[in-house]
């Protein structure tokens, strides 16, 4: 039997190997080619799917049920170019270590193991197109994990958290439509300044006035542009923000919100207001089920339970079809720098927290009876 420990060198090269070939999302093509390299290298068979998505199963012995794990493989675009400062370099090399010890230890592998590295996660949002693929019905899916590495709890230590764990987002666009005229006589035109200003206050309110203070929410404005000179009324000006929450409800409610205090404005002010809201990805709903399995697996003494993250995973989309658990794996270390957030320039992480990741989860498949180690 193959001792994890001993495939530290393989794993610490995947991680130097992708870093270097960070590529955006839907275009990975190197890096799916070096996944798929190493698969043929050790012997296990995978499929394509959507380009870049390679995905496969290993049967156990018995094949009851299929446990199913997901490492999203994209970089991150930023002015310098794509790279890897979200982590994804170490989600793979973390699954291909799996797969490997997982493999050279079939003889103990009682039922089989899904492994799904997927595209961009990152956006446009890898995992729904696969999953409108058929993959969880064509590996027959029972549960799903995914991991993330993350810079805010130190590093041995696991983060997780029982039903919503990270927002449900949506992005929107608001336009407005005035009239220009000369800044000296404003009686004249609409101001869209003027309409806009008063609009990014009036809609802090969705948070304050039309969401339970039970329950947690987020409208942010990132962007305002408008005008075009200094002295001149600016007919058209442009809003671009999210939201974000857990509820579905919640959700919903805050769109419909937003729409009918826009048209509330273009009604008051005598203007043309044009709302464009995209969903994004849901809430990350971790199984209460799965969360009690794993904490006994690891130990209570290795859990921080985290509170809800209003940032986001499209690891949603697959515990929407079936139970699945997301949880954080901790890279903080003080004394060695690793302490810059997730899509920081200077994010990074020691790579002995790659084993970390690869003895949770045989911690896990032991403790579940999938493999016998």
């Amino acid at each position: 039997m193959t001792d994890i420990k001993g495939l530290k060198e393989n794993i610490f090269n995947h991680r130097k190997s992708l870093n270097c070939i960070a590529e955006k999302g839907r275009k990975e093509f190197e890096t799916s080619k070096y996944i798929r390299d190493y698969l043929d290298k050790i012997g296990i068979k995978y499929d394509v799917y959507i380009q870049t998505a390679t995905t496969g199963i290993i049967k156990g012995n018995v094949g009851n049920k299929t446990i199913a794990f997901r490492a999203d493989i994209d970089g991150l675009t930023t002015e310098d170019g794509v790279k890897h400062l979200c982590g994804h370099d170490g989600h793979t090399s973390i699954l291909l270590g799996l797969l490997e010890f997982i493999n050279e230890n079939k003889a103990n592998l009682n039922d089989n193991i899904a492994f799904i590295f997927q595209p961009a996660e990152e956006g446009p949002g890898g995992a729904s197109a696969l999953i409108e693929e058929g993959i969880i019905d064509k590996y027959n899916i029972d549960e799903i994990y995914g991991l993330h590495i993350y810079p805010e709890i130190e590093k041995g230590y696991v983060g997780i958290r029982e039903g919503y764990f990270m927002a449900q987002i949506g992005d929107f666009d608001i336009n407005i439509v005035a009239k220009s005229g000369h800044g000296a006589m404003p009686q004249n035109g609409i101001d869209g300044i003027v309409i806009a200003s008063n609009l990014v206050n009036s809609l802090q309110t969705i948070v304050s006035r039309n969401v339970s203070p039970i329950d947690t929410a987020v409208l942010s404005i990132g962007t305002i542009n408008g005008g075009t000179k200094r002295n001149i009324i600016a007919e058209n000006v442009e809003l671009k923000g999210t939201i974000r929450t857990f509820n579905p409800k919640v959700y919903n409610n805050m769109k419909e919100r937003l729409k009918e205090i826009s048209k509330g404005f273009e009604l008051s002010y005598n203007c043309k207001i044009n709302v464009e809201i995209r969903d994004d990805y849901p809430s990350v709903n971790n199984d209460k089920k799965l969360v009690g399995e794993f904490i006994e697996a690891i130990g209570k003494d290795k859990i921080i339970e985290l509170d809800p993250l209003m940032i986001s995973e499209d690891f949603s989309y697959y515990q929407m079809e079936v139970p699945g658990l997301f949880f954080m794996l901790g890279s903080r270390e003080e004394q060695k720098g690793f302490v810059h957030g997730l899509h920081s320039l200077n994010f990074n992480f020691d790579e002995e927290v790659l084993v970390d990741g690869v003895e949770i989860y045989m911690k896990l498949l032991n403790h579940k009876g999938i493999i016998k180690i």
